[in-house]
């Protein structure tokens, strides 16, 4: 959507502004302000009004007026300045007013009355959510939001705002991670994907595009939530006064249409077992069992329409908030501690190349540690080197010295170094993650933290190019980075990545850890079921007892990686009796680091 920089209903025009400040208000009589004997006013009294003062209709005596000259110039004065700071924004030159609140700030516009296209897309996004996501998520999650995505164009077109590039490459990458769910069967990049539709859904609503816009966009959900209920009932109050003649020929077609459809469709189904078997899977199984939950999501896609509605006919301007800069340093307090850091930062990368040559033998000769223990208490370290890292340049960045070029120049020189040497620190702590990873197989915990340094990497090669290009994109490029990582992470299916590497691990040194497959999702089984029997059957024997529970599932709550699991195992069913998996570990506990 379109920018949130405001309009020019929100400003004072600065001619009228002006005015006020020369001539002050208005006379309360015209005839006096005309009179010969205003002419002659005092001379204090003209040299306040030619400051910006009272207007010189004010020097005649008031209520409550001192009598002296200076006495009243003063009391004039006075009079002038409390009618200042009453005004909202004040005048050009005249004292500051009072700074208004970040709630104030934020406040969306007066939004656009409610078309009906947006109330029928409201009542389709609950109808969907109802009907498709109540077994679970799949495809039905992606067709649920498209009546909101719907509803919150509608919105935006009567309001007058209009897509721009960012704005399209948000709505893209919303919807690309909504397709998550239809893919991987795992549930935790499942739930990071819709996390990050979330993101980008807002950021595509409110058009934020700094930092308090990026972190603060989420909640703008929370208020169009409230307005926009109170919103869609004024709408459907306002068309309280329709008559029959409009609604009641679309209700007698509506229902003629379901009559016919269900009248033709039985017919049809009992005179061809494959079409009822298509028809059969096709439309959702409802029951009364189930009534309460189908309610209950009604309620909940309804709403998530209407909050995306509100939003994106009149969305918080979260851009609005300014965050001061902090106070500047002088180049010695600043540099110092950033140098001593870099000089340090540089000698353990030294360090990792000479080890990295030398080979970790003399290492773990040298340090008494094990071959797991050195690769494994040395990421973790590095992790969180980098994150601290991250947080020295936020700080350094608030207080940098800013009076001039060479101030400029020596912060680039300092945090580009900082940020350099921190490149080498993510590639050392990869490295001993795939160490571990080698000795020990790939698990959840350590493929997402590996994922999390790869992008911790990619934000300081961002901060890098902000530095040379300019840093008014950051905020965005951060958040696009974070949404196509997980995008990248879900769309690379982590549980079937860890079945694969420690398939191949099998292959090569025979060693297997039977047991940590009984956790993985359905997207491990394409992996898994390459390796020989009885260890085939044993490792996917958690998997098959989870979907042999779940039963049938309908084909709007069942992603490609259960749909795939579910005809390999329909194919070769798992066969390996309990006692023969429990002699090979399968059913022992284990702790993953």
């Amino acid at each position: 959507m379109s920018e949130n920089t405001g309009g020019a209903h929100e400003a004072r025009p600065e001619a009228a502004a002006n005015a006020e400040a020369v001539t002050g208000d208005s006379p309360k009589d015209p005839a006096a302000a005309s009179a010969p004997a205003q002419a002659s006013a005092p001379a204090p009294a003209q040299a306040s009004a030619a400051a910006g003062g009272p207007s010189s209709d004010a020097a005649r005596p008031q209520p409550g007026a001192p009598a002296d000259a200076a006495a009243w110039t003063a009391w004039q004065q006075q009079q002038h300045q409390q009618r200042q700071q009453q005004r909202p924004w004040g005048a050009p030159g005249a004292h500051s007013p009072v700074k208004p609140s970040w709630a104030t700030v934020v406040r969306p516009a007066e939004a656009a009355p409610v078309r009906t296209a947006t109330l029928v897309a409201v009542l389709a996004s609950g109808l969907a959510a109802a009907l498709l996501l109540a077994d679970g998520m799949g495809p039905g999650l992606l067709l649920a939001v498209a009546p909101a995505v719907v509803a919150a164009y509608v919105a935006a077109r009567a309001a007058g705002r209009t897509a721009r590039p960012w704005t399209l490459a948000w709505v893209i990458g919303c919807l690309a991670l909504l397709a998550v769910p239809a893919l991987r069967d795992s549930a935790w990049p499942v739930t990071l994907a819709i996390l990050a539709a979330v993101l980008l859904g807002a950021l595509a609503l409110h058009g934020s595009r700094t930092w308090p816009g990026v972190f603060l966009s989420p909640l703008g959900f929370a208020d169009s939530t409230v307005s926009g209920i109170a919103w869609m009932l004024k709408g459907l109050r306002s068309r309280g006064g329709i008559g029959k003649d409009r609604w009641l020929p679309v209700a007698k077609a509506a229902a003629v249409a379901v009559a016919l459809l269900v009248l033709f469709g039985a017919l049809f189904a009992s005179a061809d077992a494959a079409f009822a078997d298509l028809l059969g899977g096709l439309i959702p199984d409802v029951s009364v069992e189930d009534g309460p939950i189908r309610f209950m999501l009604f309620v909940l896609g309804a709403v998530i329409a209407v909050a995306a509605a509100r939003t994106a006919a009149a969305p918080l301007r979260w851009d609005r908030i300014e965050v001061a800069p902090g106070k500047p340093r002088s180049r010695v307090e600043w540099a110092l501690p950033l140098v001593v850091l870099n000089l340090l930062f540089a000698g353990f990368n030294a360090v990792q190349l000479a080890v990295l040559f030398g080979g970790y033998d003399k290492v773990l000769d040298s340090t008494g540690l094990t071959y797991a223990e050195y690769a494994r208490q040395g990421f973790w370290q590095l992790l969180w080197a980098t994150l601290l890292t991250l947080a020295v340049i936020a700080l350094a960045l608030r207080w940098a010295p800013r009076s001039g070029a060479g101030d400029r120049r020596l912060v680039r020189i300092v945090l580009g170094s900082l940020c350099a040497l921190t490149l080498v620190v993510v590639a050392a702590a990869l490295r001993r993650m795939d160490l571990y990873v080698d000795a020990y197989g790939l698990t959840r915990l350590r493929v997402s933290v590996a994922a999390m340094e790869l992008w911790l990497g990619l934000v300081i090669v961002l901060i890098m190019a902000a530095g040379v290009f300019g840093a008014r994109w950051l905020p965005r490029a951060v958040a696009g980075s974070a949404a196509a990582a997980v995008l990248a992470f879900g769309l690379l299916s982590p549980d079937g990545m860890i079945a694969e590497r420690n398939v191949a691990r099998f292959e090569k040194d025979r060693k297997i850890d039977l047991a940590y497959f009984q956790s993985l999702s359905a997207d491990a089984v394409p992996a898994l079921d390459r390796l020989p029997e009885p260890r085939r059957s044993c490792a996917l024997r958690g998997i098959n007892d989870d979907m042999a529970r779940a039963g049938d599932v309908p084909w709007y709550a069942m992603s490609m990686g259960e749909y795939r699991a579910r005809e390999i195992l329909r194919e070769r069913p798992v066969t390996a009796s309990y006692e023969v998996c429990s002699r090979l570990g399968t059913f022992g506990s284990r702790a993953e680091y």
